[in-house]
């Protein structure tokens, strides 16, 4: 069925550039894929045949994080793909002309923005590609957290038993949400299902309150939650939001889990935590800086914490959709309609 539908849209979208560009000629374009779309070759030229067709160059290289890599391989490129790679602003600075960057990820942060900006170039997101994907992801952590899976897996392997590992139900639990955008509200709807109650913070927008969510201040979702995930992205406002004062507000047997953004958690504060017993346990995918993570890591030696190298995007399915939104916006923004603006 997916497969039906990716051709479908390739369809549609071939259809759509012949007629653009026989009746106005774009520009010619090279198009630059900095890393890989974790897709395979053969998806991944068949959305790149219709835009050769039509005269464009487009180059994919493997992930680099060196700036001065980054510049040689996208030094002539019109528009630029990434996913979560970091690109700063010398980067972009140094591509004369560079004129869209098109981000294959949800979260821009590892953007230099502001430099792109600067130099007029415009900036579009594949949001809404991996809302399945994170919200899974974030239910399989809190039940692995509330029933002790890592721990029951280790003493199995070990020749032991459930002793000391009487896990807990989502049923009847608390969770609160910090974050109910599309993943949040999804992970709302999951909870909901296990027949969870939902509250979450209301300090981002005036969201009202609906039949699945009620909104509360940040110290009361952190005192009343059962478990508390995040699904925020990082801002001046979040940064931060989760330290040493905000996780004293929660219970002894509560849970934390972070499928949002790193930076949203002080890692040391919650390590503490978790290691003084003032909080039950952690499930956390993301960190200040992209995996491979420095082995002292804090949280890579805490107490009762489940961690992944960022993974809750990452599924065959996730990637495939976030394929389609990113050629779909190549499309859109040489056809003069950008989509999913960020800048």
């Amino acid at each position: 069925m997916v497969i039906h539908i990716l051709h479908y849209r390739q369809s549609m979208r071939i259809m759509k550039q012949d007629n653009f560009y026989t009746e106005r000629g774009l520009n010619i374009m090279k198009i630059v894929l900095l890393e890989s779309l974790g897709i395979s070759q053969e998806l991944l030229d068949s959305y790149v045949k219709p835009l050769r067709e039509q005269g464009h160059e487009f180059a994919a290289y493997e992930r680099n994080d060196d700036p001065a890599v980054q510049i040689e391989e996208a030094k002539d490129a019109d528009i630029l793909i990434i996913a979560n790679m970091p690109l700063k602003g010398e980067v972009i600075n140094a591509c004369p002309n560079l004129k869209y960057i098109n981000v294959a990820f949800t979260g821009v942060d590892h953007v230099d923005l502001e430099a792109a900006k600067a130099k007029g170039v415009k900036v579009s997101n594949a949001s809404g590609y991996s809302t399945v994907a994170v919200a899974e992801l974030t239910i399989a952590m809190i039940l692995d957290l509330l029933r002790y899976v890592p721990q029951v897996d280790a003493a199995c392997r070990a020749g032991g038993t459930k002793a000391g590992f009487i896990g807990a139900e989502l049923e009847g639990k608390t969770v609160g949400l910090i974050g109910t955008g599309a993943i949040g509200h999804r992970v709302a709807e999951l909870v909901h299902a296990f027949g969870a109650k939902v509250i979450a913070y209301n300090g981002f927008s005036h969201k009202a309150d609906t039949e699945l969510i009620k909104y509360v201040p940040l110290k009361e979702l952190m005192e009343q939650s059962d478990i508390v995930s995040l699904h925020c992205p990082v801002t001046d406002q979040s940064r931060g939001m989760i330290n040493a004062e905000t996780l004293s507000y929660m219970k002894p047997t509560a849970f934390l889990v972070n499928e949002a953004r790193g930076p949203v958690v002080d890692s040391q504060a919650l390590a503490d935590a978790l290691n003084s017993g003032k909080i039950a346990g952690a499930g956390i995918d993301v960190f200040e800086n992209e995996p491979p993570l420095d082995t002292n890591h804090p949280l890579l030696h805490s107490k009762n914490t489940i961690v992944t190298p960022h993974v809750a995007f990452a599924t065959k399915e996730s990637m495939e959709k976030r394929a389609v939104i990113v050629f779909d916006n190549i499309d859109a923004y040489m056809a003069g309609n950008q989509k999913n603006v960020i800048l």
